[in-house]
């Protein structure tokens, strides 16, 4: 039997005796099981990376440790995304949406498990992001290939890669109904009511493969032992602006670090700087080590006492007014260690950070307002988690992910009526500064991802270079009319971009500028080209986006513009090409499943 008959035999089978939508279904399962298992995996090697590099340590030398952990494990990370998997990490979920969006749902196979191997040294090693980013890709890579190898259209490969990431949220958090929405709400731009089966299916998979094999959270759970007091709602209302006012400082943080990191060309020299800073700030604040979530787990049970178990300087500090202060410098410094570790080739992602900077920031609102005294005093644990629920809204985007993931997570709908409205105002106070999250605002700024309008979405993912029409003869400034005339009887174009030795443009012709002396000998050995030429209407660069396209289309009045590449002729592009390929593009767009 030849090599891959067996899977051209698969193939077939599958065609004759299952219908697309079952297969799908089929699909979703298997896609969801294996993110549980990858889910598994990272952390177990994660608790695997801590313990070993805390086994038998003196807890009075922890401090001088995190100096140095950081470092070696970006060092590793970058040398591994170099040599081994010759290519950077990313940023997970935007990689994504840019892979769905411009690469047909495609994902590197290599993504399967470069990011497991990435995000277990970087949190293993203290780097201040989360996991769920690099299992969320890895679920997403596992789906692409998956879809792949079944040889599905680029519609169904998206969809299966929304299931592989229900999948992974569902397992790490142990939370099927928030794996499903953030599919729908981050990673699928446009879904309908075929597609949710599958994103059930798959988010349920998800969730019981890690609570087989795991036997326990992945994360964490929380039980809720406060009720929700009505009266507390002018005070959640605080919270939730505030929330949107952390989220926005968060995000402006990490825009900013991350430009200044990609100044630094060398890979090492940005690991090194990056490693010392890291290291730096985790000397002074010990909770900034890794994701975090152990000390959520201290302030979600109010063990105060604790706060400051590890940290070196502020340890002796007795005065309980000192705590607002401490959590206070966490959220100021949390956005720049995560930053600092995504920007020097560490790999992680944002929801980890967004979680642990909303739960110390509803802590912090809720100690002032006990610190106050006004009336009476609020719960510690419901404003954490509340505030988890805020500031996960605000920087990713997704309201309704952040309000269902907290209720999972707290095992019940005690929360909801906050949950819903500091979600809400969180969301609402971030997006009056930027209208995009941390996933989408490269993709959107660079014209490589629209997430609301449908026509300019497809419009967006068409390319020039493939638009360009290059089949036009061109002429010399300095040929003669009588040249144009032997080209005009050779060519179907009525247009002749005017070009340089240089391959300059010099201006065009159209017959319409010599239809009145074309036949004049006399003109056709006198008259040269230069003199008769004009420039265009517009131009075209190869790097514009398609809407800058169509803008200089519709400010112009022209149906054709010369495309130039680096100030070099390129060719022509027309109105009327746009058009055909934006209706053949629309058509393919229409969602299947």
């Amino acid at each position: 039997m030849k090599s891959g008959n067996w899977r051209v035999q698969l193939l077939v089978w599958r065609i004759k005796h299952l219908r697309s939508r079952n297969f799908i279904i089929l699909l979703s399962i298997i896609i969801g099981c294996l993110a549980g298992v990858a889910a598994v995996l990272l952390k177990e090697a994660v608790h695997l990376v801590e313990s070993l590099l805390t086994r038998g340590s003196d807890a009075n030398y922890a401090n001088y440790y995190y100096l140095a952990y950081p470092l070696l494990g970006l060092l590793i990370t970058t040398i591994l995304a170099k040599y081994l998997f010759r290519e950077p990490f990313g940023h997970g979920v935007t990689d994504i949406l840019y892979a769905i969006s411009k690469k047909s749902s495609n994902i590197n196979r290599r993504k399967t498990y470069s990011n497991l191997f990435g995000s277990a040294i970087t949190v293993g090693f203290g780097g201040s992001v989360g996991l769920e980013a690099p299992i969320v890709m890895t679920g997403s890579a596992i789906a692409s290939a998956v879809g792949q190898f079944t040889h599905l259209q680029a519609k169904k490969r998206a969809l299966l890669i929304g299931c592989g990431a229900a999948g992974a949220i569902s397992a790490i958090f142990n939370s099927p109904i928030a794996g499903v929405i953030f599919s729908i709400e981050v990673i699928l731009t446009q879904v309908n009511i075929n597609a949710f089966i599958p994103l059930l299916i798959a988010s349920v998979a998800g969730s019981l493969t890690s609570m087989l094999l795991y036997h326990d959270d992945i994360l964490f759970r929380f039980t809720l032992s406060e009720p929700f007091v009505a009266t507390d709602t002018p005070y959640f209302i605080i919270l939730g602006v505030i929330c949107g006012l952390v989220s926005l400082y968060f995000t402006r943080v990490t825009y900013t670090v991350e430009d200044w990191m990609a100044t630094l060309q060398s890979p090492i020299y940005r690991a090194l700087m990056g490693g010392i800073a890291i290291g730096l700030m985790i000397f002074v604040f010990p909770p900034l080590y890794g994701e975090g979530y152990n000390f959520i787990k201290v302030l979600l049970h109010g063990k105060e006492a604790n706060i400051l178990d590890n940290s070196l300087f502020f340890y002796k500090i007795d005065n309980p007014l000192f705590i607002p202060v401490f959590i206070f410098g966490l959220i100021l410094v949390k956005p720049f260690a995560s930053a600092v570790t995504l920007g020097s080739g560490g790999n992680g992602g944002i929801f980890g950070p967004s979680l642990f900077l909303g739960g110390v920031t509803g802590f912090w609102v809720a100690r002032i307002i006990n610190s106050l005294g006004l009336i009476g005093s609020v719960s510690l644990s419901n404003f954490t988690l509340v505030g988890m629920c805020g500031v996960m809204s605000g920087v990713l985007h997704a309201p309704l992910t952040a309000i269902f993931l907290i209720a999972e997570i707290t095992g019940g709908y005690t929360l909801f009526v906050p949950l819903m409205l500091v979600s809400a105002l969180s969301y609402s106070t971030i997006y009056y500064f930027e209208r995009y999250s941390l996933y989408t605002r490269g993709l959107v700024k660079r014209g490589l991802l629209i997430t609301n309008d449908q026509d300019q979405l497809v419009l967006d993912q068409m390319e020039i270079d493939k638009l360009v029409e290059k089949d036009l003869l061109t002429i010399h400034p300095e040929a003669t009319l009588g040249d144009l005339v032997n080209l005009v009887q050779v060519s179907r174009r009525n247009i002749f971009p005017v070009i340089n030795e240089q391959k300059e443009l010099m201006g065009i012709i159209t017959l319409d500028d010599i239809r009145e002396i074309m036949f004049d000998t006399e003109a056709q050995q006198n008259v040269i080209i230069g003199t008769l030429s004009h420039a265009p209407p517009d131009v075209v660069s190869h790097r514009d986006t398609m809407q800058e396209v169509m803008d200089k289309f519709e400010k112009t009045g022209a149906w054709n513009l010369p495309v130039l590449n680096h100030g070099k002729y390129e060719g022509l592009i027309s109105k009327s090409r746009i058009f055909n390929a934006y209706r053949r593009r629309l058509i393919r767009h229409r969602p299947e499943y």
